[in-house]
Order: structure tokens, then C-alpha cells, then sequence
């Protein structure tokens, strides 16, 4: 190549560089205008959340003390709760072994009453009704002897009402 060539083409790559750094200058510049719109965008755009975001974390603050609160009074409750379940559960026990010695002592009671009425039963039958079948059946004899004596007359549903009376 010759050397008026070989200068013409560095002209040409000189001009191709040159278009090519204005144009990147040219872009630059573009890019810097929207970064400096997108800053200004973003700086109102703060403006207007930064408010939101102080209402969020008062928010969520209050939030947490509330649970936090309520965590608290709910452990309360719980505990509250077991021990009057505990009390709860003494009293039933209480109650059910008073009430276990309770029975016991009735049954020993209705037993013992029911020896006495029995004891009462058998002296009664011993003592008054014994004796008064003895006294019957005497008596019976002593007007069965009687009427033989006298001579009178029994008729066999007599003698039959007699025998009844006296078994």
C-alpha cells in the first residue's frame, strides 16, 4: 500500500473514532439528564414515602408492644388458669375421699341398724310372740278340755279351725 492510502484510511479511522466518541459523549449526556430526572423523581417519590414509612414503623412498633402486652397477660391468664385447675383438682380430690369415708361410715350405720332390727325382731319373737302362741295353745287345750268335759259337740270345720289356730 502506498502511503496516500495508508493515510487515508487513518483518516477515515480518525473520523469513525471522532463520530464515535461525540457519540458516546452525546449518549453520556442523555444518560446523565434521565439519571439527574430519575433523582428528582426519586427524591419526591422519598418525600412521599418517608411519611408512610414513619406511619409503618410507628405501626409496627404499637403493634409489637400490643403483642408483647398481650403475650404477657395471655401467659398470666394461663397461669392463673393451671392454678386454679390445680385448687380444682385438690378440692375434687378432697371431696371425693370425704365422701368415700362418708359412705363408709353410712354402710357401717345401715349395717349396724339393720343387726339391731334384727336382734329387735328376734327378742320380739322370742320374748312376746312365743309366748303368746304358747299361751293360745294352752288356752285352746283348756277349752278343748272344757268342752269335752262339758260334753259339747265339735263339728269337724270346728275341729279343723281348732287345729289351724293352733299350728
Amino acid at each position: 500500500m502506498d502511503q496516500s492510502s495508508l493515510i487515508t484510511v487513518m483518516t477515515w479511522a480518525v473520523v469513525v473514532a471522532a463520530m464515535a466518541i461525540i457519540l458516546q459523549a452525546i449518549l453520556l449526556a442523555g444518560v446523565y439528564r434521565a439519571n439527574k430526572k430519575m433523582k428528582e423523581q426519586m427524591a419526591a417519590l422519598a418525600g412521599k414515602a418517608e411519611p408512610a414509612l414513619e406511619s409503618a414503623h410507628k405501626l409496627l412498633e404499637d403493634t409489637r408492644r400490643t403483642v408483647n402486652d398481650l403475650s404477657a397477660r395471655t401467659a398470666e391468664v394461663l397461669e392463673l388458669s393451671r392454678k386454679q385447675l390445680t385448687r380444682l383438682d385438690e378440692v375434687l380430690t378432697e371431696a371425693a375421699s370425704r365422701s368415700r369415708v362418708q359412705m363408709e361410715r353410712i354402710e357401717m350405720v345401715l349395717d349396724d341398724v339393720i343387726s339391731r332390727f334384727q336382734e329387735t325382731t328376734a327378742l320380739v319373737q322370742n320374748g312376746i310372740i312365743r309366748p303368746i302362741r304358747h299361751i293360745n295353745g294352752l288356752a285352746a287345750g283348756i277349752r278343748a278340755a272344757i268342752a269335752a268335759l262339758a260334753g259339747a259337740k265339735t263339728t269337724v270345720a270346728q275341729a279343723t279351725h281348732d287345729e289351724e289356730m293352733f299350728i
